[in-house]
């Protein structure tokens, strides 16, 4: 069997499915690894799935790649771009988008199986290939974790992954210590008392309320933050009333915050509490706001020895200047939970799907933020080649560098 890495690239791109929904992706996935002849496991974590690869004595190498989609309407204008719709857990009926390049991540690693397996003469060890769902909620790896993937399979001496991003393609960005900032994702609920909106006085405006609360949240990063430090505090939205004349009860924020290391996590998780309190207060809220934590998931941090070893093997593979440093990136993800509970090491890279002119035209007019679309855009569409291949060949390298 040969792996059509294009056609099964472009069949998970139309068929997009939400996070804990990736029902016929795994069956995609689970089909590959039948026809490949790897063993494997369904519906751990819910929709995830685990081949496993045994090839005598030798490390574990696990090996990573996510699968859920995003609700975004896509607007690539390309001949395979997702119309899939899905029911988000709010119950609402929305459009689906791999803008995150997921499907980019599940066709290379399957492309990668097929390779490991051909040279399986030159390598010798057990390799676990884990595909997980529900990333974009930040519970994906937790559920296969509760799930018991660590006792259910070997575990880990080290755990790789990797993510396409807005780099020109055929190159790998990569560095040691923290490659991806922590994250919390939080509610807020401010609780006011509903009226009519011809008598405000009568009322505690809780949308008023949560305007002032997102003003007065901008100013932890620009105020209370040191420059030379990195922190996001992002409103991602509002929820208040049904009516023009109804003044509602409450208002519901949606906040993403970001950080680079757990002392820096519990400064602005404490700043956020103090200014939607205060703010609450001064608009003479009979309630306390009332704050809850969605999800937190800890900075991914590579390892320092095992991410230089791995940057010489992809210099040695494929020529120096390949790798760049990409500098820290303020987006988060939850493939360190694998390695954090398996006591292992973690090595996560990034790899351009970007088309090199174009990204080199936008860096020299100075439009690289105008002109080049970022993961979660609705424009977000990585080129087939070399991304596709690049892909593959990293996980290659990088699997065959911790086996024996």
């Amino acid at each position: 069997m040969t792996v059509d890495l294009e056609a099964l690239y472009i069949d998970l791109h139309r068929h997009a499915e939400l996070s804990f929904q990736e029902t016929r992706t795994a069956g995609v996935v689970t089909r590959e690894l039948g026809e490949l002849g790897i063993e494997f496991e369904e519906g751990i974590g819910r929709t995830g799935v685990v081949g496993v690869i045994r090839n005598g004595d030798g490390p574990v190498v696990w090996l990573r790649a996510d699968m859920d989609a995003l609700p975004v309407q896509e607007q690539t204008g390309l001949a395979y771009a997702s119309t899939a719709r899905g029911v988000d857990p709010a119950g609402t009926d929305v459009p689906v988008m791999h803008a995150c390049g997921h499907d980019m991540h599940v066709t290379c690693l399957l492309g990668a199986l097929e390779q490991l397996l051909a040279t399986r003469e030159e390598w010798s060890g057990t390799i676990v290939a884990v595909f997980q769902p529900a990333e974009e909620y930040g519970a994906g790896s937790q559920a296969m974790i509760a799930d018991g993937v660590l006792e259910r399979f070997p575990k880990p001496d080290i755990v790789l992954g990797q993510h396409v991003t807005p780099l020109p393609a055929g190159t790998i960005g990569v560095r040691s210590g923290t490659q991806m900032a922590a994250s919390d994702g939080l509610t807020v609920t401010l609780l006011g008392r509903g009226g009519h909106g011809s008598r405000p006085h009568s009322t505690i405006d809780p949308v008023v309320m949560a305007a002032a609360t997102v003003m007065r949240l901008q100013t932890i990063v620009s105020r209370e933050v040191d420059p030379r430090d990195v922190a996001v505090v992002t409103v991602g939205s509002i929820h208040a009333g049904l009516k023009n004349n109804i003044i509602p009860a409450e208002a519901r924020l949606e906040l993403s915050l970001r950080y680079p290391d757990d002392e820096a996590r519990e400064r602005v998780l404490a700043k956020v509490e103090r200014v939607v309190r205060a703010e609450a207060q001064a608009s003479g809220a009979d309630e306390e706001p009332v704050i809850v934590i969605d999800h937190s998931l800890p900075p991914t941090i590579n390892d320092v020895h095992a991410t230089a070893q791995l940057t010489l093997a992809f210099d040695r593979a494929f020529g120096e200047g390949t790798v760049v440093d990409p500098g820290m990136f303020t987006g988060s993800e939850d493939v360190s939970w694998f390695a954090r509970e398996a006591g292992a090491p973690l090595v996560f890279w990034f790899w351009g799907g970007i088309d090199p002119q174009a990204f080199a035209d936008a860096k020299a007019a100075g439009t690289i933020d105008r002109d080049i679309p970022t993961n979660h855009s609705p424009f977000f569409a990585p080129v087939l080649r070399p991304t596709l291949d690049l892909g593959v060949g990293a996980l290659v390298v990088a699997a065959r560098e911790f086996l024996s």
